[in-house]
């Protein structure tokens, strides 16, 4: 949310002079690193559950995995089923608490990309496989450990107890 304030004092004659426009924005929280293994560990967890919804209902199974991919952060407390195991969970940075499924769709859209892309063989893998290395390079080369999804959302993963926030 940006505000714009205008504040201006009439003076002699007709001119006014102001401070300009300023801007508010609220204040970015800057959470530690979430430990890399357990987040490879928990989308593991997660790419399981995907397959597992492919093979049990073949006729839905894709688009039920495809939908669990993209809000599985949105669930209670920030937490896919993988993060939840493993102890993560995926925090605003916006300091308003744990993601909705709002910010968990727009996050995760890389990685609901790669699915789809893996429907198409052959070149549909190697474009799948492109996507999962590119964000696991950003994860492993970010200071927060944010990657391409994370940015645009404007969201972190961190271990779950570093914070009180309620489940």
């Amino acid at each position: 949310m940006i505000r714009f304030v205008i504040i201006c004092d009439k003076l002699e004659g007709d001119s006014l002079i102001g401070e300009g426009l300023t801007s508010t924005l609220p204040a970015s929280q800057v959470y530690p690193k979430a430990h890399v293994l357990n987040r490879f560990i928990a989308k593991l967890i997660d790419l399981f559950i995907v397959v597992a919804a492919g093979e049990i209902a073949p006729q839905v199974g894709f688009l039920s995995g495809l939908a669990y991919i993209l809000i599985a952060d949105g669930f209670a407390g920030g937490k896919s089923i993988g993060k939840r195991l493993v102890g993560l969970q995926t925090m605003r940075l916006d300091g308003r608490g744990t993601v909705g499924f709002r910010e968990s769709i727009i996050r995760n859209l890389p990685l609901g990309g790669a699915q789809i892309a893996y429907a198409i063989p052959y070149i549909g893998w190697l474009v799948s496989l492109a996507i999962f290395a590119f964000e696991s390079f950003l994860i492993i080369g970010n200071e927060q450990g944010r990657r391409l999804g994370d940015e645009v959302a404007r969201t972190q993963v961190l271990d779950a107890g570093q914070l009180a926030v309620p489940d």
